[in-house]
């Protein structure tokens, strides 16, 4: 178990004293009756703190004092003041499991109660007419004794369960008449943490069983933009930008020279100038030969239109602009700051690294370059650049993954994650994302498409501690098209930091994002794509630090999580980076009959040891689709009267 930090939290100065008083008996009442589930509005009002919208400083702090105490913070008043402890880390695998579970299901059931959830909820679950039937959700999931007894009847499983991948687009499905996206986003409410979109790439995928008549769920997948900066996964990888120069000074290649030499001329191509030489801020022969007063006038003007953005620009404005009127985009002040950042910072690393490259690119050129201190500095601008415009493109984030009951009986998480990662997945991935990249071309000013050939899917669990379902998750390559002898899977990578804004509530992000605009923030966050990392992170921190309580520590939530990753390409390094053209698969991408493969691989490894047990086939018995259905893939509405008991886990 962790030692226990105090930390004093408390309005900030220029708060009245009434709001002091109100902020006190607040946590006066947190402190007495600690985790009990109630809404935000239910604390309130037991605090007697009657309408505090207009009040933002109270506001804010009291919606994050709520969600502290959700999550298992404590609260002790003394002459001081408020006092907040974190969390202690249990010791005990089953105990942290259940912290982590109560404070998941919090956010999740707090979700569950908006209205507009519990009506499309509803609506899912609510006989609807199609062709000559009436369908339901209900119509989705399978009755586990009926599973049970498939099983029975074919003991290899290949007529009982068929399960095949199902990409989600704007399609409907055939078999009921839901939409693709309205069925993942039902069992997707049933997770035991809370519903929420990602920005950037985003696939949805729904593994399905063709042995039903309406091909049941069996679980669900999400392909997404991945977190930028991993330290475990680029480790893994090779191109953590110390260890990868480190790797260049033992072995410097003719290879690596004029890889250094195309980095540097595409960085400087990929940037729209028109309106800066228009402007007067660029001459034609400057890029030829730049000089450090470029550099700096491109600072400047970056620096400029920055506070522009920031002052006067509107999600509107910037949302009005045609999709594909590239230069429109390229002429915003987010992209003229964005632009004139990029152009001198690849001038910058031109000048410190021309002379190491000319006449021609060379082994020897790049170990002179290693050995002057400024374009050693310039290499690890130009690693951390190329990696940074990568990343998003080559590497992605298995961001869900899961299966619904009564498959998860039989370990049907394992094949769902096997499938994520499949030929047919890597295949929609690249139709899908082979096109125009919207940033790269609004720093262009013309159509711009990045790689959509993936190289490694990385994800986490969802607990720091114990079995999970990627655990010993790795298959002959063979069964997906590779070599024989060749195994894929998931690699265990490390453990995740326990940072983040996953404890706050949306709420609470409101209160701190009004708080800190009223108290006229020089930086606007408008959640535009583009506009930079994690929109909802930048909101926390401001509203933190207008609060003036400790960013840092606020953002720990103390779950940390165990980092997988599946390595795609042999080449994992050298294609990430941009070194090699093209990815040296460890499957093959295009096996037409990958879905029927994994399958049969993951019935033999997994489903069918697991079907022959007793207790498994009473727990697959438990999930029953006559009324009332009482069913581990539905749904877990909470009670409606905002004090509500913790729900048993779901499937999840």
């Amino acid at each position: 178990m962790t030692e226990s930090t105090f930390l004093p939290l408390n309005l900030p100065v220029g708060s009245s004293r009434a709001e002091r008083a109100k902020f006190l008996r607040l946590c006066r009442a947190l402190s007495e009756s600690p985790a009990s589930g109630s809404t935000h509005a239910r604390w309130l009002e037991r605090a007697g703190l009657g309408d505090i919208y207009a009040q933002p400083a109270l506001a804010a702090a009291a919606h994050t004092a709520i969600d502290l105490v959700d999550q298992g913070w404590v609260v002790h008043v003394d002459r001081l003041g408020p006092l907040f402890s974190p969390p202690a880390v249990q010791g005990d695998r089953d105990a942290e499991k259940s912290r982590i579970r109560a404070q998941e299901h919090l956010r999740r059931d707090e979700q569950l109660l908006r209205p507009s959830v519990r009506r499309f909820v509803q609506g899912m679950e609510r006989p609807h007419q199609f062709g000559e039937s009436l369908v339901s959700v209900f119509d989705l999931m399978r009755d586990g004794r009926e599973l049970a007894d498939a099983l029975d009847r074919d003991p290899t499983g290949r007529t009982a369960i068929q399960p095949y991948v199902q990409v989600v687009d704007d399609s409907v499905c055939s078999l009921t008449g839901f939409r693709l996206h309205d069925i993942w986003r039902y069992f997707r409410h049933t997770w035991s943490n809370a519903y929420a979109t990602v920005p950037g790439r985003s696939m949805p995928i729904l593994v399905r069983d063709a042995a039903t008549p309406h091909h049941a769920v069996v679980g669900l997948a999400a392909i997404s933009s991945p977190v930028v900066q991993i330290a475990e996964r680029d480790s893994w990888m090779g191109w953590e930008t110390d260890e990868f120069l480190q790797s260049i000074r033992e072995e410097p290649t003719d290879e690596l020279a004029r890889w250094v030499d195309r980095r540097v001329s595409a960085q400087i191509d990929a940037i729209y100038v028109e309106d800066l030489l228009r402007a007067g801020v660029l001459q034609p022969t400057d890029i030829a030969k730049p000089t450090q007063e470029l550099v700096g006038r491109l600072k400047a003007d970056a620096e400029r239109y920055r506070q522009r953005h920031h002052r006067s620009a509107t999600i509107r404005e910037v949302r009005n602009i045609e999709r594909d009127a590239w230069v429109a985009r390229a002429e915003t002040d987010l992209f003229r700051s964005k632009r004139s950042a990029a152009l001198a910072e690849a001038l910058d690393i031109q000048l410190g690294l021309g002379s190491y490259l000319r006449p021609e690119p060379s082994a020897e050129g790049l170990g002179a370059a290693l050995a002057d201190r400024r374009a050693h500095a310039q290499l690890r601008r130009l690693i951390r650049r190329a990696r940074g415009e990568r990343v998003g493109t080559v590497i992605a984030d298995l961001t869900v993954c899961g299966a619904v009951a009564p498959y998860n009986g039989l370990t049907a998480g394992k094949l769902v994650g096997a499938l994520a990662v499949s030929p047919a997945v890597l295949a929609a991935y690249e139709e899908k994302y082979n096109r125009p990249s919207e940033i790269a071309s609004a720093m262009a000013g013309r159509p711009i498409v990045r790689e959509a050939r993936l190289s490694l899917i990385s994800t986490t669990s969802l607990y720091g501690t114990g079995s999970s379902q990627y655990n010993r998750l790795f298959w002959p390559a063979e069964v997906v098209g590779g070599d024989a002898g060749t195994r894929m899977g998931f690699h265990e990578l490390g453990r995740s930091r326990s940072f983040g804004t996953s404890h706050f509530t949306d709420e609470t992000v409101e209160a701190l994002l009004r708080l800190s605009s009223l108290r006229d923030s020089s930086v606007r966050v408008n959640s535009l794509f583009g506009e930079g990392v994690s929109p909802r992170l930048r909101k926390v921190r401001l509203g933190l630090a207008a609060l003036g309580w400790p960013t840092n520590e606020l953002l720990k939530h103390g779950r940390q999580r165990i980092l997988y990753g599946v390595p795609l390409v042999r080449n994992l390094r050298d294609y990430s980076l941009g070194i090699d053209d093209d990815p040296d698969y460890l499957l093959d991408p295009s096996l037409p009959d990958g879905d029927q493969r994994v399958a049969e691989w993951w019935l033999d490894r997994w489903a069918l040891r697991r079907a022959g047990q007793p207790e498994i086939r009473e727990a697959m018995a438990r999930h029953q689709l006559t009324r009332p259905v009482m069913h581990g893939a539905r749904v877990p509405l909470p009670p409606e009267d905002g004090d509500w008991p913790l729900l048993a886990a779901s499937a999840q």
